[in-house]
């Protein structure tokens, strides 16, 4: 009964895991080159949930003349958009720009795995 007993609750815990988990199951890597002759900052904006990367208070920083990774963990189905714009000028900007505020089709990719094309910044 003991051994019965045991498995249910661990049966139970796995059970109660398994649906508090997020639902993270696919990457996505965005690759950007920045043709701007200063850095760029990046952050890639989720449109299903609140969330951005790297973090809130955080950047992708690209200098003039880089090409970038990024990848990122998302959840399958996800629709991501990037947003950027000259390091120390939020008047300059590229996709949704600083804070998600413009609006933008062509830069934002669904997350089903894979990288996107190279996306060029250009002045």
């Amino acid at each position: 009964m003991a051994v019965f007993l045991a498995r249910r609750a661990a049966t139970a815990l796995f059970a109660a895991a398994a649906f508090s988990a997020p639902a993270l199951a696919e990457e996505l890597t965005f690759v950007m080159s920045n043709q701007h002759p200063s850095p760029v900052e990046v952050q890639l904006y989720s449109q299903n949930r609140d969330y951005l990367w790297p973090g809130p208070s955080e950047v992708f920083l690209l200098d003039n003349g880089e090409t970038k990774t990024m990848t990122v963990d998302c959840e399958t189905g996800e629709s991501i958009c990037y947003g950027a714009w000259l390091q120390g000028d939020r008047t300059t900007f590229w996709g949704v720009g600083p804070g998600k505020k413009k609006r933008c089709d062509s830069c934002c990719y669904v997350c089903q795995g894979g990288k996107t094309e190279e996306i060029n910044l250009v002045p």
